[in-house]
């Protein structure tokens, strides 16, 4: 509280700093629901909004954090609302350490590797929505620049519905760069493109060591990244529109080698 005596609204984490990738804010039921299960980071405390209308998933929120120690706060709405980031919080947030990255090296170690790589994606939903889909359809990891791309702030995190707990993320200094090392390590990458020579459903060697890599919202992949790719591919698509959404496509690539993974 202030010396007023109204609630002090904190600044949002500063996730976009250096070296971090952000999370330390995480907001609504799903989201703080699998940080508290996955117990993969400590968790500093959780706030929940009185009042509430009655929810299973609260429940097993207060639930897990009694279980695992971690301050659990009922406050007003209005309290709650003063320390959330987003508008869609749905009465509860926590906050809990960074999340870390991983190596590339880690990644490669899942035999075969499924991974999807984002080349400058910079909408932090998108960037949730991405990590949940791919999660869901078994990736094994994620790789995200440095620069240029969205972190994993409070949206992003709400937007995954807790895929950022599980779904493991290393953090390089150049995707170019990183492609040319997973071919060194007979990892196929193949571009998600419009102008792709044969569609995702066609993608034979999906069985194998494989990097669907994503580009930028409204730019695509950046021309020296789709040069290092050792295949391009595209969604076939009806109707008027030319193009989806990159968490969207994403989504349809995702399952589409999962489906071939499966076939073997």
């Amino acid at each position: 509280m202030s010396a007023a005596g109204q609630p002090r609204r904190r600044r949002p984490p500063r996730s976009a700093q250096e070296g971090r990738l952000g999370g330390e804010h995480v907001e609504g039921r799903r989201a703080v629901h699998e940080l508290l299960a996955a117990g993969t980071r400590q968790v500093r405390e959780v706030l929940v909004a009185e009042g509430r209308d009655p929810s299973p998933l609260i429940e097993e929120i207060v639930a897990l954090a009694r279980t695992r120690r971690v301050s659990c706060h009922f406050v007003g709405p209005a309290v709650l609302a003063a320390h959330a980031v987003t508008d869609s919080h749905q009465g509860v947030l926590a906050r809990a350490e960074p999340l870390h990255s991983v190596g590339l090296d880690l990644l490669l170690e899942r035999v075969p590797p499924f991974l999807v790589v984002l080349d400058g994606v910079t909408d932090p939903r998108n960037l949730g929505s991405i990590l949940r889909s791919a999660l869901c359809a078994g990736a094994t990891g994620a790789i995200l620049p440095a620069h240029r791309s969205a972190r994993i702030s409070p949206a992003a995190a709400k937007a995954a519905a807790g895929a950022v707990e599980h779904l493991p993320r290393a953090r390089v200094g150049g995707i170019p760069a990183a492609l040319e090392q997973l071919s060194r390590r007979q990892v196929w990458t193949v571009a998600l493109d419009a102008a792709g020579d044969h569609t995702i459903d066609e993608l034979e060697i999906a069985t194998q060591g494989v990097a669907l890599i994503l580009g930028a919202e409204g730019k695509g992949i950046s021309q020296l990244a789709r040069r290092r790719c050792d295949l391009r591919v595209r969604i076939p698509l009806e109707g008027p529109l030319g193009s989806l959404n990159v968490a969207a496509a994403t989504a349809v690539a995702c399952f589409a080698v999962a489906a071939r993974r499966r076939q073997g």
